[in-house]
């Protein structure tokens, strides 16, 4: 009998109480040492030749019969009030089918502090109308059309000033998310600074990051009767379901949502964006299917970002380096419209053992792009300043930057009191020492030495969660030939989801993996996924795959058994075969299953709730090395070894991608990514890839890793962890403080540019 409890789940950095149905008895993990065929080998992607021969179907590529095209008016200003807007002149263009506005459309609230459309615009890029026409071409011609007259209203920017007494408001309600800063605290601070040998005080600030994902954002929309489909680029079908079913009014059986290639997300494909409401009323204004797909000008205006974000850190210790307290401001600029705040004081609150924290986060609204999640979010920005604090501080005390993490190694989560599942951070240093050669005490170049090119190392810590959640769940169907599907409402985001997924079936099943087909990313014929994010794909959804494959291998046995007229305890399945002693041979399952007509074995899984005794995390630690060029201010990151702990490693080949892709991500903030925006227009003025710099081929260093692959029994039945974050996480600290290292001076603020580079050393 179905049992019904409540769970707590940690999702990037905040702990949500949820609900959750358990059915039926749980699977124990794989040994760690167990030999397992599939689970744990370099499996090439199962659809890599639909990606590389272009077959594979992205939202882009959806054509239907008779489809429009709908452009998007956003708003030149940051701050206004639209007084009048006239939409005739474009509605009269040959092949305009329909210009929608807050003039034509359902008031349809958006994020609990906007409208579809609006009458007050809040940044630069917010919408304002939207063109439905027969080409693109012709919907970007009537946008020009559109007539629209503002009423310029007072904006603020910047974090820090939207927090005065006399800001301009951003929302009625003032600027301030929730009203309040989010305070955490644990000790008594005073105490803990009053017992401190050695006090550090700095300030860091981080830069506004966009995220420029290869395929930008959109939507395909068709009405059929009073049901609706939707070809969504997003990270989470079954999110953008609901949000559609509620704002259009409909019921979750009349909403179909597919996405089957993504290229590309990192957090802001998360939720239901303004672009897939706006094309589904297109569609159904006009009787006919609608696209809607941002350019990469509307990407990096309307598409989210991470936000930037000023961190004042106090770090008090004894003269042997142990901690007595921390203590972390900081203020996040949440743009426009936010729901959430990113945990910018995750790293301080949970990463090395200090009896006595607070941290304070002030989520600030200003006339700019909202945030949205970014790879990690808050926790990259996080923990860029606490990994600069902690080798400040061991330059203070004359100490080796590792000795000092290893000195304030915490055994437990502090937030909690719980002890971790595993924990192998000391390991990822171990390793990541002996790999990148750390000597124990790099003496850093004497400020202002005469020699041109520096060389510096630098290294970090990383934690994060990424121990997926509940509910999650999946079918594996036995077909009578011998082959299985394995159907679930999850989404690959490009990161070899349905490969992984597989992999855990064949192991299950006793299948080869040739016989095993993956059906995701279909809320009409996959059961229900959560999203796409937090690290928790794999450790969400694989564990109800082999919950399913399981049941179905036991129902075949089952059959087998009596079929062949064996004992059901002396069958086994290996690549497809049936194996007993009581037979002279193996028997191929298809033999088995022909006998019985059309019969299909249909198993079913479900993920079960996470532990509550123990907290699951990841870890990790990089190493970097650079060399900078102190005439030019050029950083050039020559190395970077990453050792990291993400329970077991399903496939190493794309675990590889992910590691290095989130290493490459963290190398661009670092030293080159930023949105900048003029301050007397509110206009971005790099929103494009010429002048928003991201790394190419030639800034790429030599990466070496390893991960320490020890299974997590307590995190679900595979024994596996989320791997999709953790590499971005310590990647720009590293860098940060192997410049520090180079140069004998800190640059405090991101991305470390040749101009700060310069200023550091006075040139």
């Amino acid at each position: 009998m179905p049992k019904v409890i409540k769970t707590k789940t940690e999702f990037e950095g905040r702990t949500l109480e949820e609900y959750v149905v358990v059915e039926g008895e749980g699977l124990e993990p794989w040994e760690p040492q167990a030999a397992l065929r599939f689970v744990g080998k370099g499996t090439p992607r199962i659809d890599g030749p639909e990606r590389v021969t272009g077959k594979a179907l992205y939202t882009a590529d959806v054509q239907l019969p008779g489809m429009l095209y709908g452009k998007i008016l956003r708003s030149p200003h940051p701050h206004a009030k639209i007084k009048k807007i006239d939409t005739h002149k474009a509605e009269k263009l040959p092949g305009v089918r329909a210009v929608l506005s807050a003039h034509n459309t359902p008031k349809i609230a958006f994020r609990r502090q906007t409208f579809l459309f609006d009458e007050i615009v809040r940044y630069v890029g917010d919408e304002v109308a939207c063109v439905i026409a027969d080409t693109e071409e012709i919907a970007q011609d009537a946008l020009e059309l559109i007539e629209v007259e503002y009423e310029p209203l007072p904006f603020v920017l910047d974090p820090e000033e939207a927090l005065q007494p006399n800001a301009p408001k951003v929302h009625p309600s003032g600027n301030l998310l929730n009203g309040e800063p989010e305070v955490y605290q644990r000790g008594d601070l005073t105490e803990g600074f009053a017992g401190a040998d050695v006090i550090v005080e700095r300030t860091f600030r981080t830069q506004c990051a966009l995220h420029n994902c290869m395929e930008p954002h959109g939507s395909v929309a068709l009405w059929e009767g009073d049901s609706l489909t939707v070809w969504d680029s997003t990270q989470h079908i079954f999110g953008v379901r609901e949000g559609l079913a509620r704002l259009l009014g409909l019921p979750l059986h009349k909403v179909r949502v597919i996405k089957k290639y993504m290229g590309g997300g990192f957090g802001s494909k998360n939720n239901l964006g303004k672009y897939t409401v706006i094309a589904a009323l297109g569609a159904k204004i006009t009787g006919r299917p609608v696209k809607i797909i941002l350019d990469r000008h509307e990407e990096n205006l309307a598409a989210g970002n991470r936000p930037s974000s000023v961190q004042r850190l106090k770090i008090g210790a004894k003269r042997d380096g142990t901690l007595t307290a921390l203590e972390l401001k900081a203020i996040v600029a949440a743009g426009a419209y936010c729901l959430w705040p990113p945990s910018v004081g995750g790293p301080a609150r949970e990463l090395y053992l200090c009896p006595n924290v607070r941290t304070e986060q002030y989520t600030v609204f200003t006339n700019t792009g909202p945030l949205s999640a970014f790879r990690a979010p808050g926790y990259v920005e996080g923990t860029f300043a606490l990994e600069s604090m902690m080798d400040e501080l061991a330059q203070e005390l004359g100490m080796d930057p590792l000795e000092l993490r290893l000195k304030n190694y915490a055994e437990y989560d502090q937030t909690t009191g719980r002890p971790y599942s595993t924990k192998g951070l000391r390991e990822c240093y171990e390793r990541g020492a002996r790999l990148f050669g750390w000597n124990l005490s790099p003496a850093p170049s004497p400020k202002g030495g005469g020699e041109r090119f520096r060389r510096g190392v630098g290294m970090a810590s990383q934690i994060w969660s990424g121990n997926g959640m509940p509910p999650a769940y999946a079918l594996v169907k036995i077909n009578p030939d011998g082959t299985a599907a394995v159907i679930t409402g999850t989404q690959d985001i490009g990161t070899g989801t349905k490969t992984v997924l597989a992999q855990i079936a064949a192991e299950e099943l006793g299948f080869a993996l040739d016989k095993i087909s993956v059906e995701i990313g279909d809320t009409q014929t996959g059961p229900y996924a959560p999203l796409s994010a937090g690290s928790m794909t794999v450790a969400s959804v694989g564990p109800a795959v082999r919950l399913a494959a399981h049941e179905a291998r036991q129902q075949l046995l089952d059959v087998a058994a009596q079929v062949l007229e064996v004992p059901r305890e002396s069958l086994t399945i290996a690549d497809g075969l049936l194996h007993s002693s009581a037979l002279p041979k193996p028997v191929a399952v298809h033999e088995v299953l022909k006998n019985l007509e059309n019969f299909m074995i249909i198993g079913r899984g479900a993920r079960a709730p996470n532990p509550e005794d123990v907290a699951v995390n990841t870890f990790g630690a990089q190493f970097a090395e650079v060399l900078v060029d102190t005439e030019t201010g050029e950083v050039k990151v020559e190395r970077i070894v990453a050792v990291h702990d993400s329970g077991r490693v399903i496939n190493p080949l794309t675990l590889s991608s992910q590691i290095e892709g989130g290493i490459i991500q963290g190398l661009g903030y670092a030293l080159y990514e930023q949105r900048i925006v003029d301050r007397n227009t509110g206009i971005v003025v790099n929103d494009n890839l010429e002048n928003y710099k991201v790394p190419t081929a030639l800034d790429v260093p030599e990466i070496v890793f390893e991960m320490v692959d020890r299974p997590d029994p307590r995190a679900n039945n595979l024994g596996a962890k989320g791997v999709g974050e953790p590499p971005i996480i310590p990647t720009a600290a590293a860098i940060a403080n192997a410049v520090a290292n180079a140069l004998g001076v800190r640059i405090y603020e991101l991305p470390i540019t040749r101009e700060r580079v310069l200023k550091a050393l006075g040139r």
